[in-house]
Order: C-alpha cells, then structure tokens, then sequence
C-alpha cells in the first residue's frame, strides 16, 4: 500500500507523560507499575489485590469551560495527553492546510467513559443522575470521539473504534483506508481507556488479572496487570517521496472467530494478521526488526502468540512485551505500544521485557522472544495488538526518505 506519514506522535502512561518519559523509562527500565490504589470510599475498602499502571496526575486535570459538561476520567486523561508532544499544534498545521472537513478523527477505547455512568449510578438524586454527570452523550460509547471533535475543531468523519484491546491499533487501518479512498487527507488516531470499576473487576471475574507485576513469556506468569493511558499519532498522505517523516506502511486485521476470549490456540489468527501487515508493507518478515508483541502475560495469550512468532519470523528478530511497563491499558494499548515500536525505529532501543527476577521462559517462546534489551539501528518496527472475540490488529512502521537504512 501507499505508505501514510505520522507527523507527530505521543503516548501518557504510567511512565509519565510525553514521548520522552516513554523513551527515559523503556531505556532505565523502570516500570510504572504500582500495587492497587485505584478508588477512594466504599470502593477503597474493596480493592483487588493487583497491581495497576495508574496515570499520576490526571485527577487534576482542568477541562476548558466549554468542554467542562464533558468532565470525566476518561476526558480529562484523553485531554491530558493531547496537550503532549505538539499534536494540539499538528492539528492546527493539518486543519490550516487541508481545512477541518478534510481531517478524520479515528479512535479506539475499551470502555470509553464508563466509569462516570458508574459513578452516576452511586450518586443517583432520586431516580436522575446527579446533575453534573447529566449530558446524555457522556454515557455513549461514543463519547471519546464526540469529546475529541469538540477539543480540537476537527469536523471530518468522526469513529469510534471499540474492537477491545485492538481497538487503537485498528485506527491506524481505518485512517489510511480513509486518506487511500480520499475521504479526507489526515486522520488523528489514537486511544484513551480509564481504570474504572467494570474493568478491575471485570476482569478479574474472568480470571485474567494477577496479583503480582506481570511476567510476560514467563512460565509462572498467571495474568495481566492493568493499566491506563491515553495517546495520538497524526496521519496524512505523502505527496513528496522525499518526506522525512516516519511512515505507516502496512496493517494487518483478522478474526480468529475461535472463541469469545480466548486466542486460538496456535496462533492462526494472530499470524494472518501479521502476514497481511506485512504484505500490505510490501517487505519480507526478515525485515522486520522489532516486533511489540501484544504479550499480556494470561496463560492463553503468550503461548498462543509465540507459536505465531515462531512460525513465521527468522531467529534474528527481536520481539518483546512491554506490558511489565506500562500494563494492559486495553483499548490504549494499540496506539501506546505502535509509540514503543516507533521509539524503537527511530531511537534503535529494542526493549526486552521486566521481570522481578530471572526469567523462565515459557516453552512455546522461540528465539524471537526476547528478555533482555539490545540498541541497533533497524529498517522496520512491527506492533500486534489482539482484542476479545479474536479481533487482531497488526502494524508496520518505517522510516522517512531521510531515515532510511
């Protein structure tokens, strides 16, 4: 395909907030994740015993006036980390040049602002939710990408993407097929899920969450840590081949249509997905130099995946989770880890993975997988990312004219 440029690009996770708290962390190895503090009152009293990649700072995030009916956990992180790594100003390069009818928002998000119908629901006045958690489309799923085109101006086609946790990496298709059929010329993509009560004991009720940091690839791993985090890419086509921006140059989607949560067991979804990415690229697998696994460190998961991997890359790839990070941010995590990938690319940090101690590596792990951290330049970054029901998303990231190597 034609490849997109990303002009800009950012992530807030529990590593910090901006590009470069990202990229300090991944290289100190310093993981962001904390025991269970999430919750205050009644829900404090019955907190999961986990740990959780929290974002520090967004409970006191400020909403502007006019978007202030919107005020909500999910908003006033989504509105966070716009305000990161120059995309409020990208916006306003790519609304000047094309105009904002000619701009597509494409979002992911898991649960979307859940967590205020929640809280709604224990602060009822009588039979009517309390008056300031009353604006209808706040309870929409819907409500991320309403908030989003209020935030920025932008007045092209608007979507909400909520395929789990495929969701943010899903974007990244859906923009280009938009700019490849000339719907719009540019695209914000991105993600933003919230901690909230339906996720922490949600999945726990599956029995998906650890109580211990999670061990990815790890034989003794026993599920996730969850997390939050919201981030943006800016897409737009590429007139000059010469353009030094990094690029998008292929995905990959598939349906496992195995089961409703678990990933077929060898794999097979997962690997067409990647195989579509990297056709759609153009490239051969050997190309790939780093590949962010989706590696959520449940039992199903990681076997599932490394079969994939094995199957279909040479000894010499480099593939890891960085969920030791940052945890399962769920529907952030497509646009949190295609960030990781293209720090990656562009830094020649190939993150390994966090453990608390020595690694025992899951049977099914082939030589791809890796634990420890390497630095080389690469040609291409690949990210994976899979959601319930079987919904894999699969990206493939490359240098600009200029960068190339």
């Amino acid at each position: 395909m034609p490849p997109v440029a990303i002009r800009a690009y950012t992530a807030t996770t529990a590593l910090g907030h901006g590009r470069e708290a990202q990229a300090e962390a991944l290289h100190a190895r310093r993981s962001g994740l904390r025991r269970n503090d999430f919750g205050d009152g009644a829900s404090a009293d019955a907190r999961l015993d986990t740990w959780i990649g929290r974002v520090d700072g967004v409970e006191d995030v400020v909403l502007p006036s006019e978007l202030a009916p919107f005020d909500c956990r999910n908003h006033r992180l989504a509105w966070l980390a716009l305000r990161q790594d120059g995309i409020l100003d990208g916006i306003a390069a790519l609304r000047t040049r094309h105009g904002a009818e000619r701009v597509a928002i494409v979002i992911g998000t898991s649960t979307s602002s859940i967590g205020a119908s929640e809280e709604a629901y224990t602060r009822l006045d009588g039979d009517a939710f309390p008056i300031d958690l009353r604006e209808p489309l706040l309870h929409t799923p819907h409500s991320l990408g309403h908030f989003l085109q209020r935030a920025t101006g932008l007045r092209g086609p608007c979507v909400t993407v909520a395929t789990a946790c495929s969701s943010s990496a899903k974007v990244f298709a859906q923009a280009a097929r938009l700019i490849h059929a000339g719907v719009v010329d540019a695209a914000l993509v991105g993600g933003v899920d919230t901690l909230c009560g339906s996720v922490l004991f949600g999945f726990n009720a599956l029995g998906l969450v650890s109580r211990h940091p999670c061990l990815p690839f790890d034989a003794r791993r026993d599920g996730l840590s969850l997390g939050e985090a919201g981030g943006y890419a800016l897409l737009e086509r590429i007139d000059d081949a010469h353009d030094p921006a990094p690029r998008l140059c292929g995905y990959g989607e598939s349906s496992d249509a195995h089961h409703m949560s678990s990933p077929h067991p060898e794999g097979l979804g997962a690997r067409l997905a990647m195989v579509d990415a990297i056709a759609r690229a153009g490239i051969l697998a050997d190309d790939v130099g780093y590949l962010n696994l989706h590696g959520t460190a449940t039992p199903a998961n990681d076997s599932a995946e490394a079969l994939a991997v094995r199957s279909l890359f040479g000894d010499a790839l480099h593939a890891s989770s960085t969920k030791g990070w940052v945890g399962h941010t769920l529907g952030a995590a497509g646009i949190v880890e295609s960030v990781f990938a293209l720090i990656a690319l562009e830094s020649g940090l190939l993150p390994g993975m966090l453990h608390a101690g020595e690694p025992q590596r899951d049977p099914a792990c082939g030589p791809q997988i890796r634990f420890d951290d390497v630095e080389r330049d690469i040609r291409y970054a690949m990210n994976n990312s899979f959601g319930f029901g079987g919904n894999n998303a699969s990206l493939v990231f490359g240098h600009g004219s200029h960068g190339e190597r």
